[in-house]
């Protein structure tokens, strides 16, 4: 109770470099903060840290707020309140390496292996005095660590020009003229709502590997439901620790819906390979096989074959990025069904002040086998996506923050019927870690 009611009167006065009757000075008030961690009177330690967190001087505040995370994750095991607090120093400190690896071990036990390592490259990429340099090696362990279970989740408002990714055109051609074409079947806007998450469970195997179960889902939800569509997946598999590479097995279901009804059940496996390539550069691949069985068109049932690769990296504790070539086959009943697709995307990220903003692009090309025989041509498609999207996380609440996305898209196609353009955007929440 004493402890509590200087608290109280340090909250009640400015804190300020000078003692005055009834206020404590920051190194009080510092004194009082641990003297109360180290009595497990954790409530009274936070009282204090978050007091002097409001410190209009930059190195204090954000010492109480070092302090302060360092006793939520060690002593109350809040790791995701510990990140947020790291976070708001890395928001005015960016190159505080100590913080961000701290940052980047947390994010590990939270199960965040690809945020913590993404953590562990901006810090290297923003130089690491020696006696640092060798706490990389030591953080660097706590990316075998894993959370048991967790998720994450976005939800949105989803406006869009094109719900049903559609053509404008009134006609479409064919070997025998041309057909007028159903509003149904032309390009269609829409308010909808968004719907992404995802859920994991780890457990152990032996010392370097553990059983890994994924379920995703997403959804874009609307007013007509004829336009819905759903989707739902798990995977799971080995995941092994090799060295400071990691290989990960999956295998498991997928069902979507479309428009409230099946649309088409998956079954297939990926292994994907990670490898970091000096301080602040990871390379990797996946590869994978999946069966298709189409509940709409029977010809499009078949085989997906897929194999991508890439590169990300930090540039500097604030900036990064990366870039993907992919090449997808699949070998449907029919071959005019049948295609391969290939191309390339890349992205960059940047931390401005408490916003996260990234910019993404991608291009691919889409060759059919063969020409449908009511089509003029042999499908031949050529796919531009730009995106753009921002986190607020000086507006985050209880671990959430919000999100607005935007994206473009623009597919030209020698069938008609597939030729589109699409503007779309979302505004809503997403998890913060």
């Amino acid at each position: 109770m004493v402890l509590f009611a200087a608290v109280l009167a340090a909250l009640l006065f400015p804190v300020s470099g000078k003692a005055q009757s009834g206020t404590l000075t920051p190194v009080q008030l510092f004194a009082l903060a641990d003297g109360a961690r180290d009595q497990g009177d954790f409530v009274t330690a936070e009282n204090a840290y978050r007091a002097l967190a409001d410190n209009p001087d930059i190195d204090l505040r954000n010492e109480a707020r070092f302090r302060l995370a360092l006793m939520l994750a060690n002593r109350e095991g809040r790791l995701r309140d510990a990140a947020i607090q790291l976070r708001r120093i890395l928001d005015e400190r960016p190159k505080a390496a100590r913080v961000r690896l701290e940052l980047a071990r947390i994010q590990a036990l939270l199960g965040n292996l690809g945020a913590a390592r993404r953590e562990m490259r901006a810090a290297q990429a923003g130089g690491l005095p020696p006696d640092v340099e060798r706490m990389v090696r030591f953080y660097a362990a706590a990316l075998k660590a894993t959370k048991p279970f967790g998720g994450s989740f976005d939800l949105a408002l989803a406006p869009d020009s094109n719900i049903n990714r559609a053509t404008r055109s009134n006609t479409l051609g064919t070997v025998i003229g041309d057909f007028a074409l159903d509003e149904n079947a032309r390009a269609r806007s829409g308010l909808g709502l968004a719907v992404r998450g995802q859920a994991y469970m780890r457990a152990p195997i032996d010392r370097n590997a553990t059983l890994l179960v994924r379920l995703s889902a997403s959804g874009d939800l609307y007013r007509d439901t004829q336009f819905d569509d759903v989707l739902l997946g798990l995977l799971a598999g080995p995941e092994y620790a090799l060295g400071s590479d990691r290989l990960t097995f999956g295998f498991g279901p997928t069902w979507r819906w479309y428009g409230l009804a099946p649309y088409s059940t998956s079954l297939g496996g990926t292994v994907n390979f990670l490898h970091p390539m000096g301080k602040t550069t990871q390379g990797h691949v996946e590869g994978g096989i999946t069966h298709t069985a189409n509940h709409r068109n029977a010809l499009q049932t078949g085989d997906v074959y897929s194999l991508s690769g890439g590169l990300d990296r930090a540039f500097s504790s604030r900036f990064g990025g990366g870039f993907q070539v992919f090449a997808n086959r699949n070998k449907a009943r029919d071959a005019g069904w049948s295609d391969v697709t290939a191309g390339m995307s890349a992205y960059a990220f940047r931390e401005i002040g408490r916003t996260t903003a990234v910019i993404s692009a991608s291009y691919s090309r889409l060759e059919a086998d063969d020409r449908l025989f009511l089509y003029r041509h042999r499908r031949a498609d050529e796919r531009v996506a730009i995106s753009a999207s921002t986190t607020w996380r000086a507006l985050q609440w209880k671990g959430l923050a919000p999100l607005t996305r935007l994206r473009w898209e623009r597919n030209r196609s020698s069938v008609e019927i597939y030729d589109y353009r699409r503007l779309a955007a979302e505004i809503g929440i997403t998890a913060a870690f």
